[in-house]
């Protein structure tokens, strides 16, 4: 009986040390076969960016698949603008984010960082010609060009009498200050420096390196339990010299020694939260969207009337006899409309000055200026369908009692047919003028701040983005509908049938 016991009491504890090898293991390797949806922004050479066959590539990409094996997790790379991924991260519509993010005070209130996995810094790019600004201090009353959301922002803001333009990312701004339109980048010194070394950014120099020292983290939400498996990986990857071959592979030169914790570690929350912090949000931002509001009717007004100018006089020359004449101004419709407006304002703003660099002269555009150009050209495409079919549409009798009275072609039209014409282009010409309004916000791409890039301007520093865009969405919606009404009247009025019933 007593061996019988004995053998039990062996099989007992086979049984517990095998179960708990298991849950140890489980502990350990709590990634195996789970999969974190982790988002970066492409556009961010040397760290994210895409090779030339679209595949994902960098500093940042290889270092995080290397976690990813380390830790036995899979990763689904996400691409998200910049000034959108703490929002996504807030919302859980992603696990994870590696997008050379500036570990800093302000965001460990709202998001989680892993242990900083790069030393970075902020640098001052200037124009290879120019002899003005030699540091910091010289900045003063320029106009610098920044990325949205960045920390470069940030130290922009602190220069006495600046004038800032901010782009959805790096790139565009270096652009900016290649095409001559500002007077020096506040950027990410490794980034600059890849871009002027590689010889993509021709005449332009770096002054001033690491105004700022600064750690890259790997983001997640608050009390996100990916945070511990993220880290975990990462302090294997450095451990084992993975890290530092990564580190040489892309920058040629042995890694700096990195801190173990986020310096920010424990930070609390922001402390907004409920309807009413919600309500006071919207409140305290909506001064700035009524600027900004401001700018974009500004933006649509003056579009829409060069616009009705200019396709006017395209819709009554498709309407030639001549028929090169005809085929010239279907070609201008065709790629108008053929073509979507948000590529027209990069060919505008950015593609003419670079290509007038190559051809040896200078030429810039004023951001107003391009935002008006290109919205009127576009419109000026939809304009003339509208007046070509309103010109259509008025009976060929019309034209016959015209000629008959012995008027020309000319008084025919500017006194007989357009007059009538115009009655029924309103309701089409009011579509196009509310579609304009809501276009304006693509011009924001180029750094213009009407009323949609106020908002990422708010939503950049608060990162309330569902409250704030909200509050720009109510803001479009309300001058939409003020629009709206304004064409209804507009309509009754020059209808003489529907003006009497209303009077009467």
């Amino acid at each position: 009986m007593k061996a019988g016991f004995v053998v039990s009491w062996l099989r007992l504890c086979v049984v517990v040390g095998l179960s708990c090898l298991l849950l140890a293991g489980c502990g350990v390797n709590s990634g195996v076969g789970k999969t974190l949806r982790v988002a970066t922004e492409p556009a961010f050479p040397p760290f994210e960016f895409r090779g030339q066959g679209g595949e994902l590539q960098g500093f940042s990409i290889d270092l995080m698949n290397a976690i990813a094996t380390a830790a036995s997790f899979k990763v689904d790379f996400q691409s998200l603008p910049f000034d959108g991924i703490i929002p996504a991260l807030q919302a859980k519509t992603v696990d994870a984010a590696i997008s050379s993010i500036t570990i800093t005070q302000e965001r460990a209130k709202t998001i989680a960082f892993s242990r900083p996995y790069f030393k970075a810094g902020l640098a001052i790019a200037i124009r290879a010609d120019n002899q003005a600004i030699t540091n910091f201090d010289s900045l003063k009353n320029k106009k610098i060009a920044v990325q949205l959301g960045t920390t470069g922002a940030e130290k922009a803001k602190s220069v006495p009498g600046v004038q800032i333009r901010s782009f959805d990312s790096a790139p565009l701004a270096l652009q900016e200050l290649a095409n001559g339109n500002v007077d020096a980048v506040i950027n990410d010194a490794p980034v600059t420096l890849y871009a002027i070394n590689t010889g993509n950014l021709k005449g332009i120099k770096v002054v001033q390196q690491l105004l700022t020292e600064e750690f890259y983290g790997i983001a997640t939400a608050k009390n996100s339990p990916n945070l511990a498996l993220i880290n975990n990986g990462l302090d294997k990857v450095l451990k084992k010299g993975t890290y530092s071959q990564i580190y040489q592979k892309w920058f040629k030169a042995e890694p700096p020694s990195l801190p173990t914790k986020s310096p920010f570690e424990n930070q609390a929350g922001a402390g907004l939260s409920g309807i009413s912090a919600s309500i006071n949000v919207i409140v305290q931002a909506f001064p700035v969207l009524l600027l900004g509001a401001l700018v974009t009717l500004q933006l649509t007004i003056f579009s829409v009337v060069l616009g009705m100018i200019g396709g006017s006089l395209i819709g009554i020359v498709r309407l030639s006899r001549i028929a090169p004449v005809r085929w010239a101004a279907r070609a201008y419709v065709d790629f108008f409309r053929g073509t979507p407006l948000l590529v027209q304002i990069f060919m505008i703003y950015f593609g003419l000055p670079a290509i007038a660099q190559q051809l040896g002269f200078t030429f810039n555009f004023d951001r107003l200026t391009a935002g008006v150009v290109a919205l009127s050209l576009n419109s000026a495409a939809y304009i003339a369908e509208v007046v070509r079919a309103g010109i259509q549409s008025i009976e060929v009798g019309q034209t016959e009692a015209a000629q008959s009275l012995g008027l020309s072609p000319l008084q025919t039209m500017r006194l007989v047919i357009f007059p009538q014409a115009i009655r029924r282009m309103i309701p089409p010409l009011g579509n196009e003028f509310i579609s304009l309004l809501k276009d304006t916000s693509l011009v924001a791409i180029i750094g213009f701040e009407e009323l949609f890039r106020k908002g990422q301007l708010i939503v950049a520093e608060n990162y309330r983005a569902f409250e704030i865009y909200a509050a720009v969405a109510l803001v479009y919606l309300c001058l939409t509908l003020l629009s709206s009404q304004a064409f209804s009247r507009i309509e009754v009025w020059m209808n003489p049938i529907k003006r009497y019933k209303k009077q009467n």
